[in-house]
């Protein structure tokens, strides 16, 4: 009988020479440093990025302007404050590039931003937080759901207007869904993330009453956490957000490209319940350096629980250099 063989283990390419064509004609067409921050999908802004950010400036060093591009679905809005801190500590002009989305926590990064240049396809949104507790409801697949202020308070407005009777206390039946913890815990974030809008904001905007009206409005006005927040409603909120040229958009729009090759899932099935995921999630680059986060890691169904679980996990930060006419490529210890 011939032995069944073990599959290849997929491997996600690493364009760097390519990204770093781009990234120069980049920085040549705006005259200025270009530091890149892409997020696939599945990956998030979050406290290690601040980390691996700090790599790449080190290697800029102090700058009189930086120009960031960012895509991004957004994540921690706590990394997000960290990241503007730190690149205001390196220029003294900092200008978002925003070609496509640029959601929830990324949108934090692009108001800490003198300008936010967008591009016909780039939206940013609504910041209202939600967060997933030990506590949140599960869903089907056994996981822990997140919960946001903005559904409470529609459960509650909505359940008020169908229920008017006097006495009745919407919480009471709330509370059988969604454990009271959960729904301090989230109020206060929703306190934290305003706060953070406001502190982001103050690094370029000295009317605090202006700052709070933009913090307000990006955490409590839409009716949807993904709603799209585009150049023209960026602008009536108070944003300096401007067109951006169509020529450094279709630059931004190559290298996102090269970026989504990388960022293509490879995953090795060898059976119903045993697989290999490996996957670059985030990739920080300037000019003769990238920083990327790649996910490697086996998975198991575990059946009884109706959920995967990782194993021989050996994810970690690589960091790639041009020196001396020469790539060298090391490992980034993060915890």
């Amino acid at each position: 009988m011939e032995e069944k063989k073990t599959p290849i283990v997929k491997q996600p390419p690493v364009l760097f020479e390519k990204t770093q064509l781009l990234v120069e004609e980049i920085g040549h067409t705006l005259g200025g440093t270009i530091i890149t921050y892409w997020n696939n999908p599945r990956g998030t802004v979050c406290s290690d990025d601040v980390v691996a950010l700090h790599e790449i400036l080190e290697h800029v060093g102090k700058q009189e302007q930086i120009f960031l591009f960012i895509k991004s679905n957004g994540g921690n809005g706590r990394a997000a404050l960290r990241i503007v801190n730190l690149l205001r500590q390196y220029c003294q002009r900092l200008t978002a590039l925003v070609p496509l989305e640029c959601a929830s926590a990324a949108t934090m990064v692009a108001i800490g931003a003198n300008e936010i240049q967008m591009g016909p396809m780039a939206y940013l949104s609504a910041v209202d937080t939600s967060l997933t507790h030990d506590l949140s409801p599960i869903d089907r697949d056994n996981d822990r759901v997140s919960v946001s202020l903005d559904e409470l308070s529609r459960a509650v407005r909505l359940w008020q207007k169908e229920n008017k009777e006097e006495g009745i206390n919407p919480y009471r039946h709330l509370f059988k869904y969604v454990h009271p913890l959960v729904i301090g815990a989230v109020d206060r974030a929703e306190s934290l993330s305003i706060m953070l809008c406001k502190e982001i904001l103050s690094h370029h905007v000295d009317d605090e009453v202006t700052a709070m009206q933009i913090a307000t409005v990006l955490n409590s006005k839409y009716p949807s956490h993904g709603y799209p927040i585009l150049l023209k409603e960026a602008q009536a909120i108070g944003m300096k957000a401007t067109t951006m040229d169509r020529q450094l958009h279709r630059l931004l729009l190559e290298l996102n490209s090269l970026y989504s090759e990388m960022g293509q899932r490879a995953t090795t099935d060898f059976d119903e319940v045993n697989s290999h995921g490996n996957e670059i999630l985030n990739i920080l680059e300037t000019s003769g350096a990238q920083v990327l986060y790649q996910q490697d890691k086996d998975w198991f169904y575990r059946s009884e629980e109706r959920r995967w679980i990782t194993m021989n996990d050996h994810s970690s930060w690589r960091k790639n250099v041009v020196e001396n006419g020469e790539i060298t490529k090391t490992t980034l210890h993060i915890n």
